[in-house]
């Protein structure tokens, strides 16, 4: 593989403490069957699990970048992204970015497919793949915007009383066998057109998780570009195991914070004051969750 060709992409991973499920993720991209140019660059958040000597040792050809505390995800993604395009001399010269999340596990010839799809269509800002569970079945990953509606629904727990709310908000009515233009996808699979990168720019920093790749599709809507679900892009996503070490009350503390935020930049102010009254009630209802669980925080440098 020639050294131009391994610019075609750049796979950004943002890992904290899940050095395991990281490895297998590696191990997939570096298999067989991968047959396009590409480049790998971890983001290590301050893992305290071995992460970054495992990495450096199984996978030589991995850039890491290693964190000294938590800096999130929006903002680590972007020190990846930032590292490529310091290296061909500027954006104009940056490969597609794919954001690829640490448990998920590509399909080969995924990277290829997903770089052919973005040369072929410019005007595609990102790229959402079909996503599949640990039972291979396609998950519902995309969603349409959100509204004060549907988002006061999950601040009161309504879903739990009435179980189709949320069906319009989760775009369970999609075909997911489609080719088909959405709002947004999943940021685990989430591949960024070059072209978006000399449009849009970066994630947006302000959001620490949550939110962000849906901040990044509505910014490229208002650029006239496109977000798109492209089921002939296929991975298995292992599902938030990050997130899955934190308390419940920590997720919906930052949760509904960048909620807020994604309110306030898009929408008019009192609803994002709606937004933050109500937040009280989800983060009691998120501590009650773990006194129960007698789960005791395992987070590092909490950002709120």
């Amino acid at each position: 593989m020639n050294a131009s060709s391994r610019k075609d992409l750049a796979v950004v991973i943002v890992s904290w403490n899940v050095r395991d499920i990281l490895s297998e993720n590696l191990k997939a991209l570096f298999s067989e069957g991968m047959n396009t140019g590409f480049t790998v660059i971890v983001i290590d958040n301050a893992s305290n699990d071995g992460t970054i000597e495992a990495v450096r040792a199984a996978f030589p050809q991995v850039r890491v970048i290693a964190n000294k505390r938590n800096e999130g995800f929006a903002k680590a993604c972007n020190q990846g992204i930032e590292e490529m395009v310091a290296e061909v001399g500027g954006i104009e010269g940056a490969p597609h970015i794919l954001l690829l999340n640490p448990d998920m596990l590509v399909v080969p010839n995924m990277l290829a497919k997903t770089v052919a799809y973005l040369n072929v269509y410019p005007d595609v800002a990102v790229v959402g793949a079909k996503l599949l569970d640990k039972n291979e079945q396609p998950m519902h990953h995309m969603r349409r915007f959100p509204t004060l509606r549907d988002q006061l629904a999950i601040l009161l727990k309504l879903p739990h009383i009435f179980p189709g709310l949320l069906r319009r908000y989760y775009a369970e009515d999609l075909d997911l066998e489609k080719e088909q233009e959405v709002d947004s996808v999943r940021g685990s699979y989430f591949a960024i057109n070059k072209t978006a990168l000399q449009r849009i720019g970066n994630l947006d920093e302000r959001y620490f998780i949550w939110f962000e790749e849906v901040d990044y599709c509505r910014m490229a809507k208002e650029k006239g570009m496109k977000v798109m679900y492209v089921p002939s892009i296929v991975a298995e996503d292992l599902v938030g195991r990050s997130a899955a070490l934190c308390t419940t009350f920590w997720k919906q503390k930052v949760f509904t914070h960048s909620m807020i935020l994604y309110f306030k930049k898009w929408y008019s102010a009192w609803q994002a004051v709606l937004l933050q009254i109500i937040r009280p009630f989800a983060l009691t209802s998120a501590w009650i969750t773990d006194y129960f669980r007698r789960k005791p925080s395992r987070l590092k440098n909490e950002p709120l």
